[in-house]
């Protein structure tokens, strides 16, 4: 039988007009959102397009279009690639900021297995904002991450801080697949001791039968004990709740 979700994680599908006219105007600029290229969140599966060189002008197109001033720009992870697609975030960012003036964008990275001069070029593309996911606690990686290491995610935080000491740097996990209380402390204090300004924690939720399942659904009042915990360490701001994902509520976080 399927497990039911407890009712703090069911929301209402999207549907508004927003919702609806971002769609069509991804559709009119022959882009797709991370959900569709990784057919669904927490999965790194599938072939990925070809780069389309087209891309990055028509991300910039369709943010002047909506009028943002907040931009939260991401990928699959691009392993295919020699730069892990650095190169590629690079050139959007600059449409993006040549198309709207003032607008702060953040980029949402792999790890680029470690390579520093792909994380370089993204660090100095003009971002505000580098994110990148430590995902889940030490102990687990191998199993929520296998084939990259909680150690490389940590470095690419502390070395994007060391490139730009003035850009914010972001990061974030999922919990609810095996961790206790203790490791979650520890992964906050990790991230914090290596300049870390920004977290995000939030419910892991099993896409389908063939990813992990969760082994336990974390009630509203320990994520709130977990905020405490973060802001009591000294982030600048913290998102910690069963529905927030790296992107929830981002332009909030640096105001």
């Amino acid at each position: 039988m399927p497990r039911r979700h407890p009712d703090w994680i069911k929301v209402k599908a999207p549907g508004n007009p927003n919702y609806l006219r971002l769609k069509r105007l991804m559709r009119e600029k022959n882009l797709h959102t991370v959900c569709e290229e990784a057919r669904c969140p927490n999965i790194d599966k599938g072939k990925p397009l070809a780069l389309d060189p087209e891309e990055p002008r028509n991300v910039g197109l369709v943010v002047k279009d909506l009028g943002l001033d907040h931009i939260v720009v991401t990928s699959v992870n691009r392993d295919d690639l020699p730069d892990g697609g650095a190169a590629h975030f690079a050139k959007t960012v600059f449409w993006i900021k040549s198309l709207n003036p003032g607008i702060r964008v953040e980029l949402l990275i792999p790890d680029f297995d470690g390579n520093l001069q792909a994380l370089e070029a993204v660090v100095n593309s003009g971002i505000e904002i580098l994110n990148h996911n430590i995902e889940t606690v030490p102990r687990l990686y191998g199993k929520v991450r296998p084939g990259h290491t909680y150690e490389c995610s940590l470095n690419i935080l502390k070395e994007a801080k060391k490139l730009r000491s003035g850009m914010l740097t972001k990061s974030g996990f999922m919990v609810g697949v095996g961790e206790t209380a203790e490791e979650i402390m520890t992964t906050l204090r990790d991230l914090r001791n290596n300049d870390v300004d920004i977290v995000t924690i939030g419910q892991y939720l099993q896409p389908s039968d063939r990813q992990l399942k969760v082994e336990r659904y974390v009630t509203p009042e320990e994520f709130q004990q977990f905020k405490v915990a973060a802001d009591q360490l000294g982030f600048r701001h913290v998102e910690s709740g069963p529905l927030v994902r790296s992107s929830y509520h981002a332009w909030s976080h640096v105001g």
